[in-house]
């Protein structure tokens, strides 16, 4: 897996100073993407253990809350073994720090019904994510007024409660705020 970007103090993809990881790699190829070079699976730099090293020090200060995911798409097959493993390092060493991430997929008719790679390395990427926002980025929905997302069908779900009660629960914007 690639990446195009590592930003270490980033205020825009969740609540709060996070760290955030734009992966390569996607097929969703939206219009009006602000990220179409990341659409490339070849484009930036091998994710190795150095990426990783530098995500997990940025991650170390108390005025970290947390870590967002982007791209790209984290979600393509070809990203997600990859990205559990780090994610799970993730909420191993930092428990306390919340967890984005932006997905063109859905999170009830694509993640949940196993249609992207293996449902068992999809299903544990979700248990360590607490907050998804999900769906593709339309230009015709796009709204600048919206709160950690680009378009008005985009969803903010609370993943915990989500996969606790069995259907799709929205972030009130509270919890893991």
């Amino acid at each position: 897996m690639n990446y195009a970007a590592i930003k270490k103090t980033d205020v825009a993809n969740g609540p709060g100073v996070r760290v955030s990881l734009y992966v390569s790699g996607c097929t969703h190829h939206c219009k009006g993407c602000f990220n179409q070079e990341t659409w490339d699976f070849a484009y930036g730099r091998p994710f190795d253990q150095t990426a990783v090293k530098e995500i997990m020090e940025a991650l170390e200060p108390g005025y970290i809350r947390g870590f967002s995911l982007l791209g790209g798409e984290p979600f393509e097959p070809a990203n997600q073994e990859v990205l559990v493993s780090l994610l799970r390092h993730i909420r191993e060493r930092y428990p306390h720090k919340t967890i984005w991430c932006y997905s063109g997929y859905l999170f009830d008719q694509d993640m949940l019904a196993g249609k992207l790679g293996s449902p068992d390395i999809t299903r544990e990427m979700l248990g360590y994510l607490d907050i998804l926002v999900d769906g593709e980025f339309v230009l015709a929905e796009k709204d600048l007024n919206l709160r950690f997302k680009g378009s008005r069908n985009q969803r903010i779900i609370n993943v915990p409660k989500s996969l606790q009660e069995g259907r799709v629960v929205l972030w009130d914007g509270a919890e893991y705020a």
